[in-house]
Formats: C-alpha cells, sequence, structure tokens
C-alpha cells in the first residue's frame, strides 16, 4: 500500500515539474515573442507621432519652477520619459547626464518627465544619479497619453522646429544615445536613421 502511494506520489511530482516546465518554456516564448514583436502596444510607445509636431505641456519642474516645451523650440531637444521604480531607467539615466554635461554650451536640450511617481521618490532619484538637467512631473498622466506612451522609459528626438523625428522605447545605451544626439544637433538626424521608428532601438518590455 505504501509504495502504491509512493508511486503515485512519485507521478505527481513529475507531472508537475512537467507542468512547470512547459509554463516556463511557454512564458520564454511569449517573452521573446514580445520583444521581438514591434507591433505590441509598448514597442508602439509613440509611434505616430514621429514626423508630427510634439504635443506641447507646461508642468511643474521637480525643482519646483514651471516647464513648458514650447521655450526650448528652436533648438534639438531630447524628451525622457520615467520613473524611479524601472529599472531600465536606472540604467540609462547616467548616460542622459553625461550627454547632458557634454554639451552644456552647445544648443541640445535634455528634458526629463517623470511619471507616476511622488515628489519625494523623483527628488531622491535624481538626487542619487546627480541629475542636473530639467525634469518636470506628469502629475495627471496628460503627458504620457499625448505622447502614447504605453511602457518606460521612453526617449524622444525633437528637432528645432519642434518635430519629433525619432523616438526609442527601452534602456537607451550610451553610444547610441551620443550618435542620436550629436546627428540632432548638426541636423544630420534624418540622414542618418530616417523616420527612425525604432526599427532597431526595440530593446525590451519596461
Amino acid at each position: 500500500m505504501r509504495s502504491t502511494i509512493q508511486g503515485n506520489t512519485n507521478v505527481v511530482k513529475g507531472i508537475a515539474i512537467l507542468v512547470l516546465a512547459i509554463l516556463i518554456s511557454l512564458f520564454t516564448v511569449f517573452l521573446a515573442t514580445g520583444l521581438s514583436n514591434r507591433t505590441s502596444a509598448t514597442g508602439r510607445s509613440g509611434e505616430q507621432l514621429i514626423g508630427r509636431k510634439s504635443p506641447e505641456f507646461t508642468a511643474a519642474g521637480i525643482n519646483g519652477d514651471q516647464v513648458s516645451l514650447s521655450n526650448y523650440f528652436g533648438s534639438p531637444i531630447v524628451l525622457n520619459f520615467w520613473a524611479s521604480w524601472c529599472p531600465p531607467c536606472r540604467e540609462e539615466t547616467p548616460h542622459f547626464e553625461k550627454i547632458w554635461r557634454l554639451h552644456p554650451q552647445k544648443d541640445v536640450v535634455v528634458l526629463g518627465i517623470n511619471v507616476q511617481d511622488t515628489l519625494a521618490d523623483a527628488d531622491k532619484y535624481l538626487t542619487e544619479f546627480d541629475v542636473t538637467f530639467t525634469n518636470a512631473r506628469d502629475k495627471d498622466g496628460k503627458i504620457m497619453v499625448d505622447y502614447g506612451v504605453t511602457g518606460l522609459p521612453v526617449t524622444f528626438f525633437i528637432d528645432r522646429e519642434g518635430i519629433i523625428i525619432g523616438r526609442w522605447v527601452g534602456s537607451i545605451g550610451e553610444s547610441s544615445l551620443k550618435s542620436r544626439v550629436e546627428s540632432l544637433e548638426n541636423d544630420s538626424f534624418q540622414n542618418i536613421y530616417g523616420s527612425d521608428k525604432n526599427q532597431d532601438g526595440f530593446r525590451r518590455f519596461n
């Protein structure tokens, strides 16, 4: 009797392990499909805005000052959506700060838009990474909606006329950011990247 029960237990354990292995395999396939599927909701963040005027906004800066996008028109703008709880954001924030410090005498503007955070958490994040470029809070989520952002982080590249000419979904690497900022600055962005609808830039779900 005992051997029968033990045998049944082993069968149940074996089935459970098999089911778990199948679920893990399915999840891996689903994730891989999602990462490569640029038609996913996250992958399409802001895609419809490429070639269009960037939506205007005025928001409270994390340092207390009001931030209006239109105040920066006439300069190339790098607009980054982020949150303190977003791990990929932590990977890329130092790159944005480094780029900003490399361009202090030039007219490239780096703007951060913090979403779904408390002021305290956002401020703590900026202090942790010693961020000095301007950041504003999207307190009611309207800016995020206007830009079609459905995942974080997302970065938009805006030309001197205020037209969105590129975007990057996911954490952007330092070299990719540097090359895009330089091409944005010397007005060669579209010659190099075309419409830059993120065909090569999509990195991951975030």
